[in-house]
């Protein structure tokens, strides 16, 4: 026997369920009788014709297992069915393989069933057939929300296939089989709960377990069989009691027993630590009655009978889950001291709980035609528009698929906006989530937020129930802060964060870095529009390994390179191609080397060769300051600004005054002196920092003083190499919330 028959072997012995056969003779029928008793008024000759062309089409094909290859859009169909959708999706079904396996064209399809059908088909086609190499999962998910946008059916029937192929992954070999599995547990799985499809969910959940772990699932399996006798005869107590109860209060109602899913008893016992027993004891039941009152009076009258455990109560009446889900669930001690899982819901939430969204198209296939959609499916499910946004603004797939891992399985929590209007976040999530969550000019713009009438930092966690506010600046030029990244949960907020420093800011830097070369090829008489109709300066950002010249415009415009050592790159360059046109080229800085001396100072000093040159630290001049030198004992040539306090004493003795200028140079540095004043608030240091290190200023020191009445005064010492953007530097501190003013001080 090879290695794979002992695997299959050892598989078929542990999980028979991955080892479904074809249903027998009369599975159409069925089909059709299911259809039928969920749409009775409906048209479903549609169905029938949609088995004969698809028979027709697949006939000679087989499946893996050796059945006829139509037996597998039949099962789909008849999943789809039992869910309740309507004939059309259903005729999409059982064609859904058609096109891409068979000579059927989309085109005659389209003539013989409508564009409503084809569309579909259509749609499962396209998710079938995107193939990217390593990157091939991410992409398929990527295309596939695409799809689901467009039509949420298309992933419905995707879900179906994708179930009825887990039936039979008995028949594929083992490792293609595990590959499937994974895939399904991290994509198809959690989508399916999204959906709200639990019937679904579930049975791909454990038909995955079953084929990662079969030996832990067969042990799990056993445990609970051992246990049954003991749990019936406990939940037959329960329910015994609830009709009790039901009977007395005169409430129409049905109760029954929840059977527990392996995979779930599977993550709690791994993941929560959880013992088996403990887990088995949490017997679960559940109510179903007519009304939401009903639903009150049954939780009532259950409190009454037993002791509810603290914090266990849940009211997804009042407020929904984002997947259309509403139930009471409360845990109590129940019989023998067991803790007991109640969940009490009417019997129209129950449809929408088992089959989540596929129930609405029980009604909107069924009503005038197609026409009577309510606008309730749209709302409840505008957590796919989000989806289908930042999948189009996430360029690399892994990050995407990280993202909807993330965004399909997240817990959430529910808040409240002041008028009342509910939104769903992450567990953990923020006000700037929440900002995000309302529109994304609010999340750019927020500068303050309040929870539940409370001023709260923005980085503090929301919790289900709070009532949130955000403040948002008027400034037109306001954007997010660069660390929000660090504490936002939601993946829209950190998309759109990302999105508006990648595109905005870059925007901004590339025409101040453009406007600034101009700015000092003009000032050195340099043939400005001769070197820009060039290739020069692709050149130079090559250079400077730079991606192209916008990158190198950006460069200078946040900072990261000084205009001058572009300038230098160009005159090199130049030099080395055209040595007489070089010449016609006056660069300034490089023409005075033999009546002037510089060092990385930045500034000339005339007459004096080989000087030493000291920028004075009781006023730090940076280049555009108006600058004196005076000669010293022994310590070169001090350089301070024209309006330096000192500057009066050294007149005193007018022999020393020397004649400077600025020429810095690539490696110049200098210290800048800056104050901010501003209303006292929490994170005001943290913002100023978060702008200056933003605009690439290196912080050398910071100090910060309170006076009585709420007044913030802030020094800092940094260095800056190209000291043209000093301006903006200081508008943007200007900018941020609560400060009032920014100036250059002397460093005395």
């Amino acid at each position: 026997m090879t290695e794979t028959q002992s695997s299959s072997a050892s598989l078929r012995r542990l999980v028979p369920r991955i080892f479904s056969k074809a249903q027998p003779a009369g599975a159409v029928d069925r089909l059709v009788r299911t259809a039928r008793l969920h749409h009775p008024k409906a048209d479903l000759a549609v169905i029938e014709r949609a088995y004969v062309v698809a028979e027709r089409a697949h006939r000679g094909q087989k499946r893996q297992s050796g059945e006829p290859y139509i037996t597998h859009p039949v099962a789909v169909a008849q999943i789809l069915a039992d869910l309740g959708i309507g004939p059309k999706t259903l005729a999409a079904a059982l064609l859904h393989d058609t096109v891409e396996d068979t000579d059927y064209g989309l085109d005659e399809l389209r003539a013989e069933f409508g564009d409503e059908v084809a569309m579909l088909v259509d749609g499962v086609t396209k998710l079938d057939k995107v193939k990217y190499g390593e990157s091939a999962q991410a992409e398929t998910v990527r295309k596939m929300i695409v799809a689901m946008s467009k039509d949420i059916r298309v992933l419905v029937i995707k879900l179906a296939d994708r179930l009825h192929n887990a039936r039979t992954w008995g028949f594929v070999p083992a490792e293609k089989a595990a590959k499937k599995a994974t895939e399904t547990l991290e994509i198809y799985a959690p989508l399916a709960h999204r959906l709200g499809i639990q019937t679904i969910k579930w049975e791909l959940e454990d038909l995955s377990f079953a084929v990662l772990y079969p030996k832990l699932y067969a042990e799990i399996e056993s445990l609970v069989k051992q246990r049954t006798p003991q749990r019936e005869e406990l939940v037959q107590t329960v329910i015994d009691s609830v009709n009790e109860d039901l009977k007395a209060a005169k409430i129409r109602g049905k109760v029954v027993g929840r059977p527990k899913q392996y995979y779930s008893i599977y993550q709690k016992m791994i993941v929560r630590g959880r013992d088996f027993d403990e887990i088995y004891d949490l017997v679960g039941i559940r109510v179903l009655v007519n009304s939401v009152r009903d639903c009150y009076a049954v939780l009532g009258a259950i409190h009454a009978r037993w002791t509810p455990i603290p914090g266990r109560f849940k009211d997804y009446i009042a407020t929904p889950k984002y997947n259309l889900y509403q139930s009471l669930h409360t845990t109590v001690i129940g019989p023998q001291g067991k803790s007991v899982e109640i969940q009490i819901r009417t019997h129209e939430m129950h449809q929408h709980a088992e089959y989540g969204v596929a129930a609405h198209w029980k009604y909107k296939e069924n009503v005038n035609g197609g026409k009577g959609a309510s606008k309730a499916t749209e709302n409840d499910m505008v957590w796919l528009a989000h989806i289908s946004d930042w999948q189009a603004e996430t360029s690399d797939p892994g990050e995407f698929l990280d993202s909807l891992r993330f965004e399909i399985g997240a817990k959430e929590v529910y808040v409240f906006t002041p008028k009342g209007r509910v939104i769903g976040l992450p567990a953990g999530a923020t006000p700037v989530d929440f900002a995000y969550a309302v529109h994304t000019e609010v999340g750019h713009r927020t500068m303050g937020a309040k929870v539940n009438g409370r001023l709260v930092p923005l980085e503090s966690e929301l919790n289900s129930g709070d009532v949130v506010e955000v403040f948002t600046s008027k400034n037109p030029d306001s954007g997010p802060s660069q660390d929000w990244l660090s504490f936002v949960k939601s993946t829209r907020a950190r998309n759109k964060i990302r999105q508006w420093f990648t595109k905005e800011r870059r925007d901004e830097a590339i025409e101040q870095g453009k406007d600034a070369i101009a700015r000092a090829m003009r000032k050195q008489n340099l043939p400005l529009q001769k070197l820009m109709s060039q290739d020069t300066f692709a050149e130079v950002a090559a250079q400077m390994r730079y991606e192209d010249v916008s990158a190198l415009y950006a460069a200078v415009g946040e900072g990261h390179i000084s205009t001058q050592s572009v300038l230098e790159k160009v005159a090199a360059l130049l030099q080395g191609d055209n040595e007489a046109e070089q010449a016609a080229i006056d660069f300034p800085v490089r023409g005075r080397t033999r009546s002037v001396t510089h060092s990385d100072s930045g500034v000339l000093v005339r007459g004096a060769p080989d000087i030493l040159v000291k920028l004075s630290k009781c006023c730090t001049p940076v280049p555009g300051d108006d600058i004196v030198g005076f000669v010293t004992r022994g310590s070169g040539v001090s350089v301070h600004r024209s309006d330096c306090h000192n500057v009066q004493e050294l007149l005193k003795e007018p022999e020393r005054m020397i004649d400077v200028e600025w020429a810095p140079s690539s490696k110049s540095l200098f210290l800048v002196h800056i104050q901010v004043e501003a209303l006292d608030r929490a994170g005001l240091l943290s913002d100023v920092t978060r702008v200056l290190s933003e605009h690439h200023v290196n912080i050398l020191s910071a100090t910060v003083s309170t006076s009585n009445n709420r007044l913030a005064i802030s020094r800092f010492v940094f260095e800056m190499g190209d000291t043209t953007h000093l301006e903006r530097v200081l508008n943007a501190v200007r900018r941020i919330d609560a400060v009032y003013d920014v100036y250059r001080v002397n460093g005395g």
